[in-house]
């Protein structure tokens, strides 16, 4: 932490917003931005191209399982969340049960926020102490390449770490919205994990009750992804699997920016309407003794267009050790992780921003030693 400078207000350099590089008109993009040729895009993928292909993230019907009736059979679909859990590590699903009007208001609502002026978004800037509030960066490490975006960060849960006072206030009813919001995203990841949980093999509160109960963590992240004039010598997001437990992605319509990795090859995700993306994190991935994996994801952004996402984190109670669970733990399959609580399994991409997969295999190293 010696490397942090108060005057930057705790980061190590001064904090320059991707926005405002954007509208200035610069037709190069400043050097702290530009990744080294390994991991540049290959191609800046246009938007139309990818919603002209079909689907590729697999796309679950959750109708039937939250509205149908006792009657229905359900292992068609346990079957499909099995798989797209286990292959993909994403999923899309549909008739979720979030209000689709609400979606889109949330969408409006924060695109209203970034197109407010440079000094009324800055009295929220963020710190790297808990990344609350408006922020540019990922990391402390100074001299590190940095991407292409911007964010809003808050607390939904625990209830002690909320603070509307640290919430837009503008635009109006934002706040109410994100409450409303994050209440549905929060049932919501209550239901998947008891689906996760079974196809596991284990008791349909296990999960949970690994979580930390009801006395969970749970935060939102808009993420605005300024367009760029050279799309194609950075990224919007770095390579990186999610640190948490389990991460809701709402994107805008007709969006093309998110890839997964899928084995040695990037895909671009093609989102169906009305579809909320979900994915596995680390934290699960550790629970499931690796049954369940994080994939690694990063973001590209484009020339033509701005972009944003909203990101739902659904975590842990922070202070307990995460570790394998017993019951998927055998001779045959030993734990393959050390136990960590997330408070300070979340301290290594504070520190370091998105490192692909580096923090979850340092657990095994952990656990070898």
């Amino acid at each position: 932490m010696s490397s942090l400078s108060p005057q930057h207000g705790g980061w190590p350099e001064p904090i320059v917003r991707v926005q405002s590089l954007s509208e200035s008109g610069v037709s190069t993009i400043p050097n702290q931005y530009i990744k080294p040729p390994s991991q540049r895009p290959s191609i800046a993928t246009e938007p139309q191209q990818v919603y002209d292909q079909e689907p590729n993230i697999p796309i679950i019907d959750l109708g039937d399982l939250l509205f149908g009736d006792d009657h229905i059979d359900s292992t068609i679909i346990m079957n499909q969340i099995s798989e797209a859990c286990r292959e993909w590590g994403f999923l899309q699903v549909v008739n979720h049960g979030v209000s689709l009007e609400l979606m889109g208001r949330i969408l409006q609502l924060w695109r209203q926020f970034f197109s407010l002026p440079i000094e009324e978004k800055q009295v929220y800037a963020n710190t790297p102490l808990t990344y609350e509030g408006y922020g540019s960066r990922l990391g402390v490490e100074k001299g590190a390449i940095l991407d292409w975006n911007d964010y809003f960060f808050l607390y939904y849960l625990p209830y002690f770490l909320k603070d509307h006072d640290k919430w837009p206030f503008l635009p109006t009813l934002l706040r109410e919205t994100v409450e409303e919001y994050c209440g549905q995203l929060v049932k919501l990841s209550g239901t998947l994990m008891k689906l996760f949980s079974i196809n596991l093999g284990l008791g349909e509160d296990r999960l949970q009750k690994a979580f930390g109960g009801d006395d969970i963590g749970a935060c939102l992240r808009a993420n605005f992804y300024p367009k760029c004039p050279q799309p194609d010598l950075t990224l919007g997001l770095s390579p990186h699997s999610d640190p948490g437990g389990m991460t809701i992605l709402l994107p805008e319509a007709h969006d093309a920016g998110l890839q997964v990795r899928q084995r040695d090859s990037w895909v671009t995700v093609k989102a169906a309407p009305g579809a909320l993306i979900i994915n596995i994190c680390d934290q699960i991935q550790v629970l499931s003794n690796a049954k369940y994996k994080s994939v690694e994801h990063r973001v590209v952004v484009n020339s033509a267009k701005n972009r944003l996402s909203l990101a739902f984190f659904y975590n842990p109670k922070s202070d307990i050790p995460i570790e394998p669970l017993k019951e998927l733990v055998t001779p045959d399959c030993p734990p393959l992780y050390a136990p960590m609580t997330f408070d300070q399994y979340r301290l290594y991409v504070r520190m370091k921003g998105p490192k692909g997969k580096s923090q979850v295999e340092s657990l095994k190293s952990l656990q070898r030693s």
